[in-house]
């Protein structure tokens, strides 16, 4: 175990101050570009016709060129650096994410959000295998909570101004819908070029880090890798046929399930809940379960890391989000459906960086790069099963709530398989003394 020193704990802290930030405004506007269509949905098929199901299916393809080019796209990165991809990233997406506003067919819409899924691969696993170059396991966890505020953040922030654009209805011609994708497209795109001016491959390239703070963070690190490496698969192709790799990418396919067929339609169920059109109100009111993930995703992680317990954690927290997602729909009381989408949100974000502690506790090297890659690969495929699968669920069983009552039942599935990980040998619960690193 590496030796938590307070000069290394005075350094991590100093890294965190330097990179998270902006790794996670690099986040918000990820998540924003992705679920941003959940906002536009009512006005955008209005405006163009395309029906529930055509809908369904664009706003999921975007999984599928996410998920086909997410391993090339982490280990390009892997070998020529993050400061150089994820600029590339980010401004290749931005400028997609904006030319949505010229989707005015189903056509046009389907190829629209795979080429968005194609440029934003590689971003979230990416940023995964970023922080194990910089933060030891027993910060990890913390750091990865950190990152994880994006999406909470996103919708915080990024439901209001969504709601907002959308009231932009008729000026200069356009469509509110064609505001909110143009705007913050380009913010994006604007973001990558900063990116590649502000971050720094690893800690021996950064210069606000003193020669000692590099030999000892360095020194940290390499400790670990040859852990990870001497217990771990080796190679690319190893680190793709393991088998406990694969069963990570199920329990993640299971999140991603949650996730999106929540995120996606939310808006429209708060609207609902309501009794009015999507727009700013609907906004600000959706932005309420996000400030409760917020808190979770700050509480929940650095718990996990004082305690050394990821397995169980997880498990539990999933349990919470299937029971949040089905008492959703399951309430005849609107306050009462809200809170319970609260337990649902603060349950599938917090849930997430805890379950990243555990694969990258186990890989190590270039089969991180591809194992990281590959669990969020196939993992992400769970953001184009959920709409289609919902919108199969209400239509077979002809009730709106039955696409929730099945989300919620893989959710406690997923659980059922995070906590047996233990019959495999991962996850089993370190219960490490508290430190003054993770007990912060």
């Amino acid at each position: 175990m590496v030796a938590q020193t307070p000069t290394l704990i005075a350094t991590i802290d100093k890294v965190t101050r330097r990179l998270l930030p902006f790794l996670l405004l690099m986040y918000v506007l990820a998540f924003l570009d992705r679920a941003n269509v959940g906002f536009a949905k009512k006005a955008f098929q209005a405006d163009t016709g395309i029906s529930d199901a055509a809908f369904a299916f664009g706003a999921s393809i975007f999984f599928l060129g996410y998920a086909l080019f997410e391993v090339p796209s982490n280990l390009i990165m892997h070998r020529v650096g993050a400061k150089m991809w994820m600029a590339r990233i980010m401004v290749s997406w931005g400028l997609i994410s904006a030319a949505m506003m010229f989707a005015h067919d189903e056509i046009t819409f389907y190829i629209l959000r795979v080429l968005l899924g194609i440029a934003e691969a590689g971003f979230f696993p990416g940023v995964i295998l970023y922080l194990t170059y910089w933060f030891p396991s027993f910060a990890r966890g913390r750091a990865m909570g950190l990152f994880y505020f994006g999406a909470p953040l996103a919708f915080i922030f990024g439901s209001p101004l969504s709601g907002l654009l959308l009231e932009f209805q008729g000026l200069g011609g356009l469509h509110g819908w064609q505001w909110m994708f143009m705007v913050e497209g380009l913010l994006a795109s604007v973001v990558g070029v900063w990116a590649y001016f502000y971050l720094d491959n690893k800690p021996n390239d950064a210069r606000w880090l003193t020669a000692a703070e590099k030999a000892e963070l360095g020194a940290a690190l390499a400790a670990e890798e040859t852990q990870k490496t001497a217990h771990g698969p080796r190679g690319t192709l190893a680190a793709l046929g393991n088998p406990r790799v694969l069963y990570f990418a199920l329990i993640y396919f299971i999140i991603q399930m949650s996730v999106y067929g929540v995120v996606f339609y939310l808006p429209t169920q708060v609207a609902s809940l309501l009794g009015t059109n999507v727009g700013l109100t609907v906004g600000f009111v959706t932005a309420v379960p996000w400030v409760c993930a917020l808190v979770a995703t700050y509480l929940l992680p650095r718990w996990s890391d004082r305690t050394g317990e990821r397995r169980l954690f997880a498990a539990g927290i999933l349990v919470v989000c299937a029971a949040g997602i089905a008492a959703s729909v399951a309430s005849a009381s609107p306050a009462l459906s809200l809170v319970a989408l609260c337990f649902a949100a603060a349950g599938f974000i917090s849930v997430q960086p805890i379950f990243w502690t555990l694969p990258t506790g186990y890989l190590g090297g270039v089969a991180a790069a591809g194992g990281i890659a590959l669990i969020n690969s196939l993992g992400s495929l769970g953001g184009f099963v959920a709409p289609n699968v919902k919108t199969w669920a209400e239509a077979s069983f002809a009730s709106s709530a039955a696409g929730l009552y099945v989300l919620a039942a893989t959710t406690l599935l997923g659980a059922i398989l995070v906590f047996a990980l233990a019959a495999v040998g991962i996850g089993r619960e370190t219960r490490t003394a508290a430190t003054s690193a993770s007990s912060r």
